[in-house]
């Protein structure tokens, strides 16, 4: 049986249905094109098994070049994450080449495959949420970063999501706040899941109970005023509180509450004391008062990830998920000017 040909940019135009200027735009990712003609170009791509030619580039045994590879379309993570990860490779002479899947599984296979034909020394993949993603299968080293490899033989770096749950208690612990109740995120996910677990697990080691049971949502800021109507539902003005400090699973969420407190006339943080998660300043800072909240520290987990990869270019692999501390960042929505 005759060897499948190697697919040429007019074979993807022509499945595509665009020429095959627009094809290199598409790929070499230039020009004004529209995202659909982007991705109908990268499907084809895929289809067609297309990678570029490595015959284009000199060879060498290093390429001193390493691929930064994004799920994330928005950046709110990934952006800060391959920031740290450019400063550590650049500190060892290698440039990055940066592709987002967008969290699209064909949009990563074509990026992949890319950039094993460019000859990078190794990937980092940067992930959009702390779930497990699958392992991609390529011949060079590859670190996951924010999102954890489902395969645990991987190198992958994220966040402690634990220490900073418990970072978070032990302030409003020290600032003599005792009815704790926690609103977070998504049940589904790992962040969420793990930043209520260990709330209410280190309320309960100071001898405490949350004086409410967790309430789950979204990552919004109308869920965070939904979720104090929740938690006042049998409150009336002039009755004792419920609670004297709300953690938040998110800075958003965190916002919305101090919104709708405010609404109520409820005085933050005399009267109820509210903590975020994230550090995004965007919400942090512009929420009345400015949150005390969590930095995840997402430059530094970007650097470790690249010091990782460099060991197993170096041929000195790591295995296993390595955690990144936290860092507390307290303002005034704890007392804190």
């Amino acid at each position: 049986m005759a060897a499948r040909r190697t697919a040429r940019v007019v074979d993807i135009a022509r499945a595509a249905g665009v020429s095959p200027g627009t094809v290199s735009k598409a790929l070499n990712n230039s020009g004004a094109l529209r995202e659909s003609t982007r991705d109908r170009v990268y499907r084809a791509a895929a289809e067609l098994g297309f990678s570029p030619d490595p015959a284009r580039r000199p060879p060498a045994s290093r390429s001193f070049t390493v691929g930064l590879l994004s799920a994330d379309s928005a950046g709110r993570f990934s952006i800060p994450v391959m920031l740290g990860a450019e400063n550590a490779l650049a500190a060892g002479q290698l440039s990055a080449l940066l592709a987002t899947s967008r969290n699209d599984p064909v949009r990563e296979a074509y990026h992949v495959r890319s950039l094993v034909a460019r000859r990078v020394d190794g990937i980092i993949v940067a992930g959009r949420t702390t779930d497990a993603r699958p392992r991609i299968d390529v011949p060079i080293p590859v670190v996951y970063a924010f999102a954890p490899s489902s395969d645990p033989d991987d190198a992958s770096v994220m966040p402690d999501d634990a220490d900073g749950a418990r970072r978070i208690v032990d302030h409003l612990l020290g600032i003599g706040r005792r009815r704790i109740v926690h609103v977070a995120g998504r049940p589904h996910q790992h962040s969420p899941r793990t930043r209520a677990e260990i709330t209410a697990q280190a309320v309960h080691e100071a001898g405490l109970e949350l004086a409410a049971p967790t309430l789950f949502g979204e990552w919004s800021e109308s869920w965070g005023r939904r979720a104090v109507d929740q938690l006042l539902q049998a409150w009336r003005p002039g009755e004792p509180l419920p609670m004297d400090a709300i953690s938040c699973g998110s800075d958003q969420i965190a916002r919305g509450v101090c919104d709708r407190l405010r609404e109520l006339d409820l005085r933050v943080p005399d009267e109820i004391a509210v903590t975020g998660f994230d550090d995004w300043d965007v919400m942090a800072l512009a929420s009345r008062p400015p949150l005390t909240t969590i930095d995840l520290r997402l430059e530094y987990l970007g650097q470790r990830a690249a010091e990782l990869l460099l060991d197993a270019i170096d041929g000195r692999p790591h295995h296993g998920i390595e955690l990144t501390g936290m860092e507390l960042v307290p303002r005034a929505s704890t007392g804190w000017s």
